[in-house]
This record gives structure tokens, sequence and C-alpha cells, in this order.
């Protein structure tokens, strides 16, 4: 990309002024060094003459640069559009950055996100720079990259880590890409302090992780998960591996910590807790564009709070079907002590898996029932678990299309249930449950909000959010009401 680009001037001020707005947006490539950057790299700015702009780090990496070793590419936040076309190239660099490619190849990721392969590839090469293959192979560069910088793994482990099945591949790429060799990457570093790989997930603007750690904590399952002290802890099971992993809000981010049985997993674990998070969406423009969903109301920037593993998150959207929260709650925990895989870890009171959807296809409706459910909603969750089971239906965090039609096509999964998940876990920023109560009673006991709602297009989702708050500060304010009379 050259400098008669149409973004090259905001880009150009952006880097004079190291404008933390565009941190992740698009990254330079300074001539005289050889090296690409983010618009908030410390070292001396190169002039004018000098710079190339990429949309991405797979991008720079294709014109030849490489990443710097100041300001780290690998450590800028994601980006979250607006744009259709740009939207299905970020669900795209999504589920590539969880792996989806090593795991599944391009035609299965083509076919989650609704698009053809070769729709796909126009998009992300559009949009991004770069083929689907050509962003995973930067991808799993930058996760060694952090990972050689980061934690004291052995170089092997970091080529697997990162998604790599040949060390001499690895090494070769290492080289011919960062013109360093891995143990030249990693060199300073010191031994471990800790068994737990510790990393830093930025977030575009203020993070404003708290209110996801409440809803984490609100629901929080006896024997799966904890939160004490601001610290979220649970066990956690992906792509064959389990472990532990913990997370806190930090003000410009989250800090995530995985136990070792966990860390091959790590590219997985990061994007689905960074959804989970919702670190990489403009919450300042979002707020700016959807302004006051009602009158009165609060107008502050906030995420969407999430679950970390879409599959999860079905499963208790459907117990919590026309139930409380703790009641859903209550159900979900007897549901894991009951059938999930028992666990040693550090943590005495961590002491079971939440079952995995070939465990729960297998057990009997009757059996689920027992539990304290109808039996109508059992044998949802059963359908719901041998469809995952058996590849019919996918969810995982950005397969927004595959993850809607698969659920709206089985037996007892309704809309709300639907546009549920599509908020809370596949990342959709438009969902929007419209026969929720709790929303209905936020705007006065509205029946029909469809049509309210095509206004706060096409962040319907944070609009929902909003609502909840506000159902829940006027529950809160009618409690203490009655207490005080």
């Amino acid at each position: 990309m050259n400098a008669e680009e149409p973004n090259a001037a905001q880009w150009h001020a952006a880097v004079d002024a190291r404008d933390a707005r565009f941190d992740g947006r698009f990254v330079t490539g300074v001539v005289t060094t050889g090296v690409y950057c983010r618009s908030v790299c410390p070292a001396r700015t190169p002039l004018r003459k000098n710079r190339r702009f990429f949309p991405s780090p797979a991008a720079a990496e294709k014109g030849g640069f490489r990443p710097c070793l100041v300001c780290r590419p690998e450590l800028a936040p994601g980006i979250a559009p607006i744009d259709r076309k740009e939207r299905l190239a970020a669900q795209a660099l999504q589920r590539i950055e969880a792996g989806a490619l090593e795991h599944h190849g391009l035609q299965a990721l083509a076919e989650e996100l609704g698009v053809t392969a070769r729709h796909l590839r126009r998009a992300t090469a559009d949009v991004l720079g770069a083929s689907p293959v050509e962003l995973a192979q930067t991808n799993r560069l930058l996760a060694a990259k952090r990972l050689l910088q980061d934690s004291t793994l052995s170089v092997t482990d970091v080529a697997f880590a990162a998604g790599f099945r040949s060390l001499r591949r690895f090494n070769a790429l290492v080289r011919a890409r960062y013109r360093k060799t891995p143990t030249q990457l990693r060199r300073g570093r010191g031994p471990a302090t800790s068994p737990w790989l510790s990393l830093h997930l930025a977030s575009r603007g203020p993070a404003l992780a708290d209110p996801v750690l409440a809803f984490l904590s609100s629901r929080a399952l006896q024997g799966v998960e904890r939160v004490d002290d601001g610290v979220y802890t649970r066990t956690f099971a992906v792509n064959g591996h389990q472990g532990v992993l913990r997370l806190r809000a930090e003000v410009d981010g989250v800090r995530l910590e995985l136990s070792e049985g966990l860390v091959p997993a790590l590219r997985t674990v990061v994007a689905w807790v960074r959804g989970a998070f919702d670190l990489d969406a403009d919450v300042d423009a979002i707020a700016a564009q959807l302004g006051s969903v009602f009158e009165g109301d609060d107008t502050s920037p906030l995420r969407v709070p999430g679950w970390l593993d879409a599959r999860e998150a079905a499963v208790r959207a459907v117990l919590g079907q026309q139930v409380t929260t703790q009641a859903g709650r209550t159900l979900a925990e007897r549901l894991a002590q009951r059938f999930g895989a028992r666990v040693e870890t550090p943590d005495a009171q961590l002491t079971h898996l939440f079952p995995d959807m070939p465990r729960l296809a297998d057990v009997k409706v009757d059996a689920l029932a027992a539990l304290g459910m109808p039996r109508a909603r059992a044998a949802t969750v059963q359908r719901l678990a041998q469809a995952v089971a058996d590849g019919r239906l996918t969810l995982v965090r950005g397969a927004v299309a595959a993850g809607r039609q698969g659920l709206a096509a089985l037996d007892g999964i309704g809309p709300w249930t639907v546009e549920y998940v599509a908020l809370r876990a596949l990342g959709d920023p438009d969902a929007f449950p419209a026969t929720d109560s709790a929303l209905r009673a936020a705007l006065g006991g509205v029946q029909r909000l469809e049509p309210l709602a095509e206004r706060w297009r096409p962040w319907r989702s944070y609009a929902a959010v909003r609502l909840w708050r506000r159902h829940a500060a006027l529950v809160e304010t009618r409690r203490k009401t009655k207490g005080a009379k």
C-alpha cells in the first residue's frame, strides 16, 4: 500500500501523533529498517517518505517486512468493523486466530461464515491484504514470537503451541521472516518464576472488564468456576487439552494466566477470551453511534459480556429458558457435578469440567430431567449435544452464520435462545432477543420490541446489554424501596 491510498493522510497523522485509537487498525512498514510497527511505536518516528502502510501484519510480511521488536505488533488489539465485507474479514480472522484452518481447512471455515471459499479469499484480500492461508501463517508466527519472548517454554513446545506441525518448518519460517533464529528472539528471557503462563490481552480503548467479570461471577458454577478478589478462575477444556485458567481486569485489557495443560491450546483460548470480554470493539465509536437507547439512559461506553465456550453457552441458555438466572445456574451446576469429568487442579474448590458434548449426547433424557428440569427441556439439551457431537451444528465464536442456522434448525430452540447465544457466545454485535421479558420491562412494558430495535442496528447487542442493565437497576430500586417500607 502506498502513500496515495485513501487512508494514507489519516494514518500518517496517527503515526506522527502515536495515536492509540489506530493501534491494530493498520501497520507501518519502515523502508529503511525493514520492520513494520504499530501506530504507538515508541521508537524514532520514520520519515514520511520511508513509510509503507498495510491493513494487517500478514500483508506487511507478504511485502517483505518483519515485526518490530520494540512495539511488538502481536500485542496490538484487534478490530471489530461495521461494514459487511469488513465484518466478514474480521470474523474470518477471529476464527483463523483460534486455529480454524489447522483444525478444519478453508472450505469448512467458509461454510461456518456462510460464504464460498472464493468469496472469503476475496474479502480477506480486499480488507486485510492477504489470503486466509497467509493470515494463518502470520498469526502462527506472531503467536510463537510472543511465547518465545513472554514464556520459558522450550522452542519445540512453542512451535507446537503456536500451531506448527513441524519444528523444521517452524525454524525455517522464523529465520526467513524475522532474520533471527527462535533462540535469538528469546534472548534475555530469564528462568521461569511460575508454572503459569501469563499474558496481557490489550483492549481497544478502556477495558471495561469489571462488568464482564460480574456477569461471569453471577453465573459461576460450584466446582467449575470461582471469583475471588476480582480474579475469575475456572477449569477449561479445548481441542483435547485441559487445565485451569485465570482472568483479571486491567486498565487497558485483561490478564490471562494458563496452567501448563492449556498452553498447547493457547491461540484458541486467547481468541475466546478476547471475544468473551469484547476486547476488540471500538466502544467509544459504538456508544457515539448508538446514542441513548431511550430517554434518560446511560450513554457511557460498554462491552458485551460473554461466555468463553459457545457450546457451553448454548447448553446453559437452554437450561435457563423461562426460569430465573439463579434457577438456570442451579441446573447447570447439577449438570456439571453429575456429568462433568472430574479433574485434579491446584485449587481444591475446582473439581469438575463442564460436560463436553459427546458426553451429554450419550446421557438419557430421563437422567437429564432428573436434575430438575421439564422432560422437554432435557430432550432439547440432548438434541443440542448430539448435533454438536456429530458435526451438524457448529458453535464457536466468530461462526455466526453457521451457529444461527444450526440452532434454529433444532426442535426446542426458539428465537430467544438463538439470539441470546449469538449475542453472548457467537460474537454477533447485532443480535437482539426481542422476546426477552427484562428487555420489555426496561422499556416500560413494550410488547413488540422489533420495530423499536431497528434504529439500533448494527449494534443491537449493545442496546440489549444497556437495557438489561437498566432493568437490573429498576429491580434494585424496587427492592430497596420495599425494604425501606
